[in-house]
């Protein structure tokens, strides 16, 4: 196999025929190194590149991260489609920005609470143990929280997003095939990520829920392109107006439930009849009023039911009504 040091370097680079000190020399201005696809299965001693911002090694057969405490400058660190299983020394690359480790063996997103400038994390398409999924650590996200804005974690056996919910800062999130498919999962996540233009679910069981796509416009405000494809300022509006419509709806068959419900209470609590004090001087028709006015209040009483069936039917038409409202926004 074949180890990162300055020989690869001087072996790859344009400057072969100049002299050890014209290399070295030119070891400390070289700011892109790329050397993937070299075979490389580790990291050794690159010190002498002082300024290097952009370092490609994508391609080779790299297990471990190592021996970059020299990279305070590095930007971008391209990793992919390497055998790496943890994502570890990165501590000394404060600048970093741009982090990719698609197609590596990690299975916890680790190691990142010192790299405070983080802005784009592409770690899809690991090579998990079979029926895991990727994890995250909580350190690392809180850390991540107010710089990430690209993540990109595809082809991961993922399947919720309420941890990520603490990205305040995400803009883009690219979760391609996974295992997706709560839909209050992600309307929960909708609310935290008040910043996100792009988001990808193409290939997640979610995809296939009745107005899946309807839902999740309305759900986010910010959201420009849904998998893929460019969310119109009309198509959101119709919807927004649409859900607004429908809410008043049922605002007011809930009202009109609750005054009707209130009515029954009232003409159904405990009445006494009119009684008459009785005299033996009172004559008998007396005696038949009493009775004639305890007859006529029972009989005054009795469209009460005819209230209650009614308010029954409106309340059974309110809560079918919120029934389609859930399905559909």
């Amino acid at each position: 196999m074949v180890q990162l040091t300055m020989d690869l370097i001087a072996k790859n680079a344009s400057h072969k025929n100049r002299s050890e000190e014209d290399f070295g020399q030119y070891l400390q201005k070289i700011t892109h190194l790329n050397l993937s696809d070299k075979n490389i299965d580790s990291i050794g001693d690159l010190s002498f590149c002082k300024n290097l911002r952009v370092l490609y090694l994508y391609d080779n057969q790299i297990n471990q991260i190592q021996n970059l405490d020299f990279a305070s400058n590095i930007t971008h660190l391209y990793l992919q489609n390497n055998r790496i299983s943890s994502i570890e020394n990165l501590s000394s690359l404060k600048k970093l920005e741009k982090l990719y480790l698609g197609g590596n063996c990690i299975t916890v997103v680790e190691g990142l609470d010192k790299v405070g400038e983080l802005r784009e994390l592409h770690i899809e398409s690991q090579h998990l143990p079979l029926g895991e999924k990727l994890l995250f650590d909580p350190v690392s996200l809180n850390s991540l929280a107010k710089s990430l804005s690209v993540l990109n974690i595809s082809n991961n056996n993922i399947d919720e997003l309420e941890e990520l919910a603490v990205l305040e800062n995400l803009s883009y999130l690219k979760a391609v095939n996974n295992r997706l498919k709560h839909m209050k999962d992600l309307e929960v996540v909708l609310k935290k990520w008040t910043k996100l233009h792009r988001i990808d679910l193409t290939g997640n069981p979610i995809c296939q829920k009745p107005k899946y796509r309807d839902r999740i416009i309305v759900q986010s405000q910010t959201l420009e392109s849904l998998d893929g494809k460019e969310i119109q300022e009309m198509e959101r509006r119709f919807l927004m107006n649409w859900k607004a419509s429908r809410a008043a709806r049922k605002k007011s068959n809930e009202r009109i439930i609750d005054e009707h419900a209130a009515y029954v209470q009232f003409s159904d609590s405990e009445t006494p009849y009119l009684t008459l004090p009785f005299h033996d001087s009172h004559s008998v028709k007396k005696k038949a009023d009493f009775l004639d006015l305890s007859h006529k209040q029972k009989v005054a009483r009795k469209p009460l039911s005819g209230i209650r069936e009614r308010s029954s039917q409106m309340k059974t038409q309110v809560e079918e009504e919120s029934e389609v409202t859930a399905e559909v926004v």
